[in-house]
């Protein structure tokens, strides 16, 4: 019995206490208000005969009334409740015999779709040869409370996991990286964290770097040029490489920062490398006409654009499906002139590279200059550090097959769904959309009136609003219903 009771997440070991002047407060009060008073101090108030068996009941709560426990009324108390509740049940009709100090105790009762509502009674004794009375409180509110409380707790969990495991990768990336990185605070200038390969550029170790001023870690030329770099990168947020003299080594650094925020602080994260190795430098000639190569040789059409887009370049499958001659046409056009909405698809896409600075699977259609149309999907990019021209990429996939294949097939007399009709916006004059909406609105009123009067055309045309003539007219518009015998 006590380890059961320990289970609960219920204060067991209150005490009921008694009024100090009962005779003195409430003697003026008569059976009828004294019931009201304890059918309303409860959510369910029981009352017990000797054998334990409830012969009246009250409920302070209408929720417990709608579950029926009404039907409780000449049952014993414990055959109400759940099998692990019954031990406390007849502790405490018990302990209200042997007017013994009450406790609260919750208890169990089942329901009829197999859950149960959790209730804290305490027993009371009504004089030494009278009934007991059981007081009990609704805990579902506090259950409800424990449950949002411990999925709380285990989002809070789960979401420190993903923070633990995001830290690791990063620690890992940062010790193992080849390239000097250290973070710096933005207000002192000193290093907060630095990697190995920054330790080993600077010539000391990786465990004397964090809380030393960065710019003292250069010659005395060259701290001023790097107080300088970080006090312009914070109004612009990058600033462009400096050279610097190593003052351990003599080697000359080159130094570049970029600004990001953090917990309401500006940190600045700066990247250091030898002076014959750019860490900003792209490929070498040879992997670049590599790289060329295989964008030109691409399935999925590709161009680079610059920020308003106009095009600065393209590969072969772009003027394959913009069904252009060369690339030399294509040169200085906008993308917009080929983009199913024109001005708005290529807008929407500008807005979202200045937000995010990438864009995925964007749903458009491109129009050729022969007069095809496809479904396309376009992925976008913008860069706009650490290239000598700003520019923006564009990758645009024909999805028609694809599109094709999952739409199920339906009969060419069928009106258009609201989704086919929304795809056509851009592509189809607004008169005609809107003609083509009210045909498909039009012809599933006519259907659902017809299937609502069992093809009785006299109702379906009172029901619509419509003459008998009309509705016909209708019919034979959309071909609904037998019309070769009238």
């Amino acid at each position: 019995m006590g380890a059961r009771e320990h289970v609960d997440h219920q204060p067991t070991t209150s005490i009921v206490d008694h009024f100090r002047s009962p005779t003195k407060w409430l003697r003026a009060l008569d059976e009828t208000q004294a019931a009201s008073l304890i059918a309303a101090a409860a959510d369910v108030t029981l009352v017990l005969d000797s054998d334990g068996i409830i012969t009246d009941i009250a409920f302070g709560s209408d929720e417990l009334s709608h579950e029926g426990y009404a039907s409780w009324l000449g049952q014993p108390w414990v055959e109400t409740v759940t099998g692990d509740s019954r031990g406390k049940v007849e502790a405490m009709i018990r302990e209200a015999d042997e007017d013994r100090s009450r406790r609260w105790r919750q208890v169990n009762h089942p329901t009829s779709r197999g859950d149960t509502v959790p209730i804290q009674y305490a027993t009371v004794k009504m004089g030494s040869c009278g009934p007991v009375v059981a007081l009990g409180r609704d805990l579902r509110s506090v259950a409800t409370l424990q449950r949002r409380l411990v999925d709380a707790q285990q989002t809070m969990e789960r979401e420190y996991s993903r923070l633990r495991h995001a830290e690791t990768r990063y620690r890992l990336l940062f010790q193992v990286a080849s390239e000097a990185v250290a973070i710096i605070d933005g207000d002192s200038g000193r290093i907060i964290e630095a990697n190995p390969a920054t330790a080993k550029l600077l010539g000391q170790p990786v465990n004397t770097l964090a809380g030393q001023e960065l710019a003292g870690l250069f010659g005395s030329n060259g701290r001023k040029a790097v107080r300088d770099m970080l006090a312009r990168v914070k109004p612009t947020g990058r600033t462009e490489d400096i050279l610097v003299q190593n003052d351990r080594g003599g080697e000359q650094l080159r130094l570049s920062a970029s600004m990001f925020r953090q917990d309401k602080s500006v940190c600045l994260l700066v990247r250091l490398s030898s002076k014959d190795r750019d860490p900003a430098a792209g490929p070498s000639g040879g992997l670049m006409s590599s790289l060329m190569a295989v964008v030109d040789s691409a399935p999925d059409g590709f161009v680079v654009t610059d920020l308003a887009g106009n095009i600065l370049l393209s590969n072969e499958a772009f003027l394959e499906l913009s069904q252009m001659p060369a690339q030399e046409q294509v040169i200085g056009e906008s993308l917009a002139r080929w983009l199913g909405r024109p001005g708005v698809d290529l807008n929407a896409l500008l807005d979202s590279l200045r937000e995010h600075g990438s864009v995925r699977l964007f749903s458009t259609s491109l129009h050729g200059e022969l007069g095809s149309v496809i479904d396309v999907e376009i992925a976008a990019v913008a860069v706009t550090s650490g290239a000598e021209q700003p520019c923006l990429g564009f990758t645009l996939r024909n999805v028609t097959p694809r599109i094709k294949a999952n739409r199920p097939e339906t009969p060419l007399d069928l009106p258009r769904s609201v989704e086919q009709l929304t795809e056509l916006v851009g592509r189809v004059p607004l008169k005609d959309l809107v003609r083509e909406s009210t045909d498909m609105i039009e012809k599933l009123c006519i259907s659902a009136a017809l299937e609502l009067t069992k093809d009785n055309r006299a109702s379906a045309a009172e029901m619509l609003g419509l003459s008998r003539q009309s509705l016909y007219v209708k019919l034979r518009r959309y071909g609904l219903g037998d019309l070769d015998g009238e």
